[in-house]
């Protein structure tokens, strides 16, 4: 099995049951906390919206989805759609995402993603911050996917 596949990191209790809910339930009435956006994408099997708290970074006029927790479902779920709706409250934004392949390239979103979100997630990076060196950030980058997102035409 591939390392890709191998990594995911499940929330625990407190994550599922309080602190996502609680980050969602602001979100979708209209309190963004630092960013987030409840996404939702198609289920790549059933067909059904699925629907996760995110952060969506801004880096350089371009936006991203990052899964600091791994090849999770949604990541999953976005490969097989291309895209998917972030919601904030009655605002939703349909979009396309263009899964970001080259490590390399992943570098600058990852340190940006975790000097702005480092005490949220920074757990979920081994110990790689935004203070680390190109080196240690492109050994991570292979576990966890980032997403280019682009406001869907018409939008």
């Amino acid at each position: 099995m591939s390392e890709q596949a191998l990594h995911v990191q499940k929330p625990g209790w407190f994550t599922v049951n309080v602190f996502n809910r609680t980050v969602a339930w602001m979100t979708r009435r209209g309190f963004s906390v630092w960013g987030s956006r409840v996404l939702e994408v198609r289920g790549r099997k059933s067909g059904e919206w699925r629907r996760t708290p995110v952060n969506v970074l801004t880096l350089d006029g371009r936006r991203y989805l990052v899964a600091p927790r791994g090849h999770v479902q949604w990541t999953h779920n976005m490969r097989a759609a291309g895209g998917g709706r972030l919601v904030l409250g009655k605002r939703v934004e349909e979009f396309t995402a263009t899964e970001v392949v080259d490590d390399a390239e992943k570098i600058a979103v990852l340190r940006g993603y975790l000097k702005r979100w480092k005490a949220e997630v920074g757990v979920f990076f081994g110990g790689v911050s935004a203070d680390s060196t190109d080196e240690e950030l492109l050994a991570i980058a292979p576990k966890h996917p980032v997403f280019a997102v682009t406001r869907a035409q018409g939008e």
